[in-house]
């Protein structure tokens, strides 16, 4: 399975945070699935670093780096085509890295790995 994690799901899976649940982080750590970190949910953590509003254990281009390679976790980048498949969503949610991350999801044909429901009337396969 080709799994795309949001920035929530990335962090709580690095974290060990208990809010994850037990299917999200069992599905991450299945060996047969390919998990995604989209570099949308990069530049949001960066945004929110930068604004106080998160806070990392690290500095981020240490952490980030260091947490995708020991996972085993690939970039996905934002390529033209998730761009065109945005434009070409319906503004059922005003999060722009929320509607990238589902764009990427549909062009790529992907399931996201999410606990927010604002996923589920885009049509994207969400694990949680």
């Amino acid at each position: 399975m080709n799994l795309l994690l949001d920035t929530l799901a990335f962090l709580w899976f690095i974290s060990g945070d208990e809010r994850r649940s037990a299917k999200a982080r069992e599905t991450i750590e299945a060996r047969d699935n390919l998990c995604l970190v989209s570099t949308a949910s990069l530049w949001e953590m960066g945004i929110k670093a930068g604004l106080g509003r998160l806070t990392l254990r690290e500095p981020f281009e240490t952490l980030v780096p260091r947490q995708m390679e020991i996972n085993g976790f690939d970039l996905l980048h934002i390529e033209i085509g998730h761009i065109a498949r945005i434009i070409s969503l319906p503004t059922l949610h005003r999060d722009p890295f929320d509607r990238m991350l589902a764009a990427q999801c549909l062009a790529d044909e992907l399931s996201i790995v999410s606990c927010d429901p604002a996923f589920d009337p885009y049509g994207v396969g969400r694990i949680w």
